[in-house]
């Protein structure tokens, strides 16, 4: 059994979920402009390191706000 998580969702089209298969996380960053992009992680730190990088305040709608509590939600997985 899987376990899923919504870090954000920003309407139907700009989100971000992370299931949780065992020791694999799948991260799916879905997005208006780029359709659907997988990401499978081995280990939360790989996860982490990948959204240190990827992510910028002006990706969120509510800026620094924003990527803080991204960044929370993703450490509580």
């Amino acid at each position: 059994m899987f376990t899923k998580h919504t870090v954000y969702k920003h309407d139907n089209y700009n989100m971000l979920t992370v299931e949780v298969q065992g020791k694999t996380l799948v991260v799916r960053e879905i997005s208006d402009q780029w359709g659907e992009v997988c990401h499978k992680f081995l280990s939360r730190p790989q996860l982490m390191d990948w959204a240190e990088k990827r992510f910028i305040p002006d990706d969120f709608p509510d800026g620094e706000e924003g990527l803080r509590l991204t960044m929370e939600k993703l450490k509580e997985i």
